[in-house]
């Protein structure tokens, strides 16, 4: 562990500081040896907020806090990826608020570049619980790599279904290494790291907490192509996984379910929103292949790319529009665009038949796959 990581390390164990705080410090010094010596005047400036940390930060380096927190890593044979290393996730760097730093059981790859992540209930019906597991199964038999939170319900029927497989999965955590949550998961914490990963951005010490969950949700999304909602209500975690990953323009899947259940409530709202109506593995496959690998056969790609000659001015405005933006809702578009509310929904449903655009849920549109080609 290099002195760099170890810095950041540090950084993320003061109170107060925050994720973005500790990436704004990162991108304005080449050294971060310079974070600890630069004026606190300064540090607020760039950081940014209140400077309670401050005080903080400039002893955590010799404190007994950080100390331990290093002898633990080393002691458990835990993998640090920070910011600033290559091996860091990719996916993440791009999120709106990346973590500083992600402690690691197990080990990333390059396959897991392609991965779904699979979400939903806590409290949930035996038929989520069978579509989790054979989703996430049927996933990792055509080589793709199954992100979930290790929680109880879907989240764990989720691994459970990757490991039968015999192929990868990622847990992330709301809680630092020392506290595994759900209590009694440290089998399966032990099974997903051995092969595959199981992460975390908190140290070692926290908690679980009411808000670490949707915290972590960002990572969940931020690391998948796409996310699939097996069983949800319309207030649950799993949903704030979705608004996060139309934040980061991600695919968003749905499985239906019986519309007399409090837990498909969410997830039939979706596919009502435009979220993809998922039955099977290969729905999920068909959407992000053609999005992600550029799949379509010379002929058929050439066909859409005559289609987006035929455009007419009101459609290419939009699609100007949409390319410099992260998915948007349709009031916003008609903003922007000047376009009269009345004749933008035709425009949008041109787009959307053509693949050139994506209709998401909450009335937000994104490019499609054939406009990113």
């Amino acid at each position: 562990m290099n002195k760099t990581c170890r810095d950041i390390i540090a950084l993320n164990l003061v109170r107060g500081l925050g994720p973005r705080k500790v990436i704004s410090l990162l991108e304005k010094v080449r050294d971060t040896e310079e974070i600890f010596c630069m004026p606190d005047s300064r540090l607020v400036g760039i950081a940014g907020g209140r400077s309670d940390w401050v005080g903080e930060m400039r002893s955590i380096r010799s404190s007994g806090k950080y100390a331990e927190e290093i002898a633990y890593i080393e002691q458990e044979g835990i993998d640090v990826l920070c910011y600033r290393d290559r091996a860091y996730p990719e996916p993440l760097r791009n999120i709106y608020d990346p973590p500083p730093v992600l402690y690691c059981k197990g080990d990333l790859n390059r396959r897991d570049a392609g991965a779904v992540a699979i979400v939903g209930a806590r409290r949930c019906s035996a038929y989520g619980l069978r579509m989790a597991e054979r989703l996430a199964f049927d996933l990792v038999k055509k080589g793709v790599t199954v992100i979930s939170g290790m929680a109880r319900g879907i989240d764990s029927a989720a691994h459970r279904g990757a490991l039968k497989a015999g192929g990868r999965t990622i847990a992330v955590m709301g809680s630092g290494f020392r506290h595994i949550y759900p209590s009694g998961s440290g089998k399966l914490m032990r099974t997903i790291s051995a092969s595959g990963a199981v992460l975390t951005e908190y140290p070692s010490d926290t908690r679980p907490s009411k808000g670490s969950f949707p915290r972590r949700n960002r990572i969940i999304s931020g690391m998948a192509g796409g996310v699939v909602v097996v069983e949800a209500a319309q207030k649950s975690g799993a949903m704030i996984t979705v608004d996060l990953a139309l934040q980061q323009g991600k695919e968003v899947f749905a499985v239906p379910g019986r519309i007399d259940f409090h837990t498909s409530s969410g997830t039939n709202l979706l596919i009502q929103n435009g979220a993809k109506l998922v039955t099977n593995a290969d729905d999920i496959l068909e959407e992000l292949d053609l999005w992600r690998h550029g799949r379509p056969a010379g002929g058929e790609q050439e066909g859409r790319n005559a289609g987006a000659c035929e455009l007419d001015e009101t459609d290419r405005v939009v699609l100007r529009t949409l390319e410099k933006m992260p998915p948007v809702h349709v009031d916003e578009i008609s903003e922007r665009t000047g376009i009269d509310p009345k004749v933008l929904p035709e425009a949008l449903l041109r787009l959307e038949v053509k693949g050139l655009v994506k209709a998401l849920a909450g009335r937000n549109y994104a490019l499609g796959r054939c406009a990113r080609n």
